[in-house]
């Protein structure tokens, strides 16, 4: 997994920088990034503060989580749809043809 060079109030402080006045190459150069890099802090964390940046995270978690159970629950559904198709029981043996 990717490591994160840059805390969210150090991405929220180059932004600001930004914003006040100063240019897109010395603030890359300065800290060490590509301008894409910049461009795409700008595109997610533009007039965002600190505080607004922690909630959106916690959001974001949140909602991968509540994915992941939306996920398990069709699974779970899927595989009882199927299983009713079928007309088998769980656990019930298959007969040998005997």
């Amino acid at each position: 997994m990717k490591r994160k060079r840059f805390s969210e109030e150090r991405i929220i402080g180059v932004l600001k920088e930004n914003e006040a006045g100063a240019k897109v190459d010395d603030l890359c150069r300065r800290h060490g990034i590509s301008t894409t890099t910049f461009y795409a802090w700008r595109k997610r964390y533009g007039g965002l503060e600190v505080s607004e940046v922690r909630r959106l995270r916690q959001l974001e978690s949140e909602n991968a989580r509540l994915k992941k159970i939306v996920a398990d629950q069709l699974l779970a559904r899927s595989a009882l749809k199927e299983l009713l198709a079928t007309g088998k029981a769980p656990g019930q043996a298959q007969s040998c043809g005997r």
